[in-house]
């Protein structure tokens, strides 16, 4: 398996630099869709990028269970695209699943490792085909002020560092320019 992490601010370019990547792969393309549409502005996001892809790819619609859809999706002759792995892991933390409040830090709903650590075995395991994984950088900007907020940023910085070593390229998109800063360039 070749996995690339592209990693980037909101509106940076890397789900545009996934989608090109894809298409010049030459490969089937299976488009995992981590987004749900909670309210209007999210639904008109949803519909932008369903527009820009290309009607032959195929789109599996998945915000919790995305192990088992790569298990299910990769092939050696597929290239499987994931946009975006901080939505994916946003809907963990607000699946609805209890917690039990640790000591002073916000309690993660247990969906949370269980599905984390099923997705970072397959990394470490290898699917056939390719992988592109894009996902926020959120860690950039100001401390938020809700607990829930500087949760959601602490787990979405462990989530990239635990992938970013794992994935054979590691792409930084800014103002659309990549930035190669592990494996080859783009």
């Amino acid at each position: 398996m070749s996995a690339t992490l592209l990693i980037g601010g909101a509106r940076s370019g890397k789900s545009a630099l996934a989608e090109r990547l894809a298409h010049e792969s030459g490969k089937e393309v299976v488009y995992v869709a981590t987004a749900q549409a909670g309210d209007g502005e999210m639904g008109a996001r949803i519909a932008h990028h369903r527009a820009r892809r290309p009607g032959h790819w195929r789109t599996v619609e998945e915000s919790l269970l995305l192990a088992g859809v790569l298990r299910h999706e990769c092939r050696p002759d597929r290239l499987v695209l994931v946009d975006c792995l901080t939505l994916w892991l946003t809907n963990l933390m607000l699946s609805g699943e209890e917690a039990l409040p640790e000591s002073g830090e916000l309690a993660l709903p247990p969906v949370v490792e269980r599905e984390r650590a099923a997705f970072l075995e397959l990394l470490v395991a290898g699917l056939p085909g390719e992988l592109i994984l894009v996902s926020n950088e959120v860690g950039m900007g100001i401390v938020p002020t809700g607990a829930l907020t500087r949760r959601f940023v602490d787990e979405a910085g462990r989530l990239n560092q635990e992938v970013a070593a794992r994935a054979g390229r590691v792409v930084l998109v800014a103002a659309g320019l990549p930035l190669v800063m592990k494996g080859p360039p783009c």
